[in-house]
């Protein structure tokens, strides 16, 4: 009922002006404006991120209405030199049709904007199914979205959103060949499913999976900056990112060094676990006992296959920790090739690795995980920083220098490589995966020349 719905919106909503789709995302940044702080709020009280995290996920929803409303006037496509006199060769973009869009529950709200405002500025309409631990935050962000949509008389069924668990919409969703794209953000595991359901209808698909994102620090780094930066990498939202950093890649000569401060940093952070919703603390719980328990059995597993448990790694409990959902960030020291590191568990679990040499070194050591979203290199030395961004560099989708893996801005496109799974979304031309490309051909002449120079006269 909600696929049909949603077709017969868009035979509708694929005819306006593209400029006029960007005025009711405008709009629709506009309402989110007006209710930052509210549904900031509700992302933190139902997922647990902190408050300032809550209200960063609302600016990032606004920021990305800001650009579709923009890119609505820049849709473009581009003209080609033909090789057939009096002839005129270009290519231009068609919206695609009904694109599903399956969110996680660690950004709740931010990642259905990415998707939503493109897909709309594009011409498209969207079916949304949440995670169906974040209910609340989505049921909110529909009503704001239905208030602008009413206001404007848009058809119903250009923005849809239908909440339930996977094993009620799940399979059939992905094999629903009335929804030519699906994006999906979820771990690898999930990805190689979906992509194998929509791959076998030929379906596209835009997939945002883990990452095992990692920090290179040099010698010639600013330690400190390093330090701080990547602090926040390791603990922000619980270690709850998709670019979450999971590992720190030390050079040898600066190595205790590194340690003992990162060791003292954390020591700063435990004070400040806590409510999400009190501005005085800085990390708030994992989203259920499930993650917990992940958590847990990642710090058993560093130490069974030979590292070190240098600090955190507890389940805290008594008062305000009744949940039993809030864990001690946990450094520990490990080798690259252990199998717990070769994964992500998706908690605040750093592991330190030490490398010799130079800084390609440390990027072998870095591309040597199945995994490819995020990675950083803190260095001063512009040759060690340029080798790092360039093709014998980086593999990940997203590579930085000076600046930690996590907080990625909208205005570049958002997405890794490998089991990553080579999606793009949110900013630069991401915007061409919600549309179709078609190529033109014009013959104004009166002749009827064929392509390679071909004869064929009758």
């Amino acid at each position: 009922m909600v696929i049909k719905k949603a077709q017969a919106a868009f035979k509708e909503w694929r005819l306006v002006p593209a400029p006029i789709r960007g005025e009711i995302v405008r709009q629709i940044g506009l309402a989110l404006r007006d209710k930052k702080e509210a549904l900031g709020a509700l992302v933190t009280l139902e997922m647990g991120k902190i408050y300032q995290e809550g209200l960063g996920e609302v600016q990032e929803m606004i920021d990305i209405c800001d650009f579709a409303v923009g890119q609505s006037r820049l849709i473009n496509g581009v003209n080609l030199q033909s090789e057939r006199p009096e002839h005129r060769l270009s290519e231009q973009y068609h919206p695609l049709g009904v694109v599903g869009i399956v969110t996680s529950y660690n950004f709740p709200v931010a990642v259905l904007a990415w998707n939503t405002a493109l897909a709309a500025i594009a011409g498209d309409v969207v079916v949304w199914k949440p995670s169906s631990k974040t209910p609340l935050t989505a049921l909110a962000t529909q009503k704001i979205i239905k208030d602008v949509l009413i206001a404007n008389k848009v058809p119903e069924g250009v923005f849809n959103l239908v909440v339930a668990k996977s094993s009620v919409m799940g399979d059939n969703f992905l094999a629903d060949n009335r929804i030519p794209l699906l994006s999906v953000t979820g771990s690898t595991a999930v990805g190689k499913r979906v992509g194998g359901i929509v791959g076998k209808r030929l379906g596209k698909t835009i997939l945002e999976l883990g990452g095992n994102n990692a920090v290179i620090i040099s010698p010639k780094a600013d330690i400190q900056m390093a330090i701080m930066s990547t602090v926040f990498g390791t603990v922000g939202t619980a270690g709850q990112r998709c670019t979450t950093t999971r590992r720190v890649i030390i050079h040898e000569d600066i190595y205790e060094e590194v340690k003992t401060k990162f060791v003292s940093a954390y020591e700063k952070i435990v004070p400040k676990i806590g409510n999400p919703l009190n501005e005085d603390y800085l990390v708030g719980p994992l989203i259920d006992n499930g993650s917990v328990e992940l958590f847990k059995n990642a710090v058993e597993s560093v130490e069974k296959e030979g590292g070190k448990i240098l600090f955190g790694g507890e389940v805290l409990n008594g008062e305000g920790y009744e949940s039993g959902n809030y864990v001690v960030p946990c450094i520990a020291e490990a080798e690259n090739h252990f199998e717990i590191v070769q994964e992500e568990t998706f908690a605040p679990i750093v592991y330190l690795l030490k490398y010799k040499g130079d800084i390609t070194n440390a990027i072998e050591i870095q591309n040597d995980v199945p995994q490819g979203l995020s990675s950083a290199c803190f260095t001063l030395d512009v040759r060690e920083a340029e080798t790092f961004l360039s093709l014998a560099g980086s593999d990940c989708g997203i590579a930085n220098v000076n600046l930690g893996t996590s907080g990625a801005e909208i205005g570049g496109a958002f997405g890794g490589e490998k089991d990553t799974g080579g999606g793009r979304e949110s900013g630069s031309d991401a915007w061409k995966i919600y549309m179709r490309r078609q190529t033109n051909t014009i013959n104004y002449g009166a002749e009827l020349p064929l392509a390679q120079g071909i004869k064929f006269d009758i």
